[in-house]
């Protein structure tokens, strides 16, 4: 597959010329955009602030989500695959208010369309956690409360890029 790159020649210049690369150069290309960016953003200390804030939110939400999760499994006698969904509808909750205002200061941009967003990557991340789960509990017989946690500490990177760049644009 080929992309056209147009390249536009000097002001004086009445000429175009068109360039096609293959893919790869594209891709290679996109690539090294993006690793420039990850260098760019690991040398601000702001982003480091940012994630020890998103950690500390996403902590209450761990904690929440777990007390929720026994909860229902141990007191309400719910099976535990319904239970991780109450949990997480329940942390959700609290982590999209905790990281509007505190984590990424994103007050500028509707809160509907923020919610929207972090409610789909929150999803995104909770299906990865779900599959953890049940693995854990069904394919190796774990407690459900322990492979609860393990899962959605596995989760908690995939949701932090996420929620960085797409649901709050920081």
């Amino acid at each position: 597959m080929l992309h056209r790159y147009i390249a536009r020649m000097p002001e004086d210049a009445s000429t175009t010329m068109e360039l096609e690369l293959p893919l790869g150069a594209r891709v290679r290309h996109g690539m090294r955009s993006t690793h420039i960016r990850v260098r760019h953003g690991v040398r601000h200390p702001q982003n480091w602030l940012q994630l020890l804030r998103f950690g500390a939110v996403g902590a209450s939400g761990y904690v929440i989500n777990l007390i929720a999760f026994a909860a229902c499994v141990h007191l309400l006698e719910i099976d535990y695959r319904a239970a991780s969904v109450v949990a997480f509808l329940i942390a959700v909750a609290n982590n999209f208010w905790w990281n509007r205002h505190w984590t990424f200061g994103a007050k500028q941009d509707h809160p509907v369309g923020q919610a929207v967003r972090f409610f789909a990557v929150s999803v995104v991340a909770f299906a990865f956690s779900y599959v953890i789960l049940v693995s854990l509990v069904d394919g190796a017989g774990f407690d459900k409360v322990l492979a609860q946690a393990i899962a959605v500490l596995a989760a908690m990177p995939l949701s932090f890029i996420g929620q960085k760049l797409w649901s709050f644009k920081a």
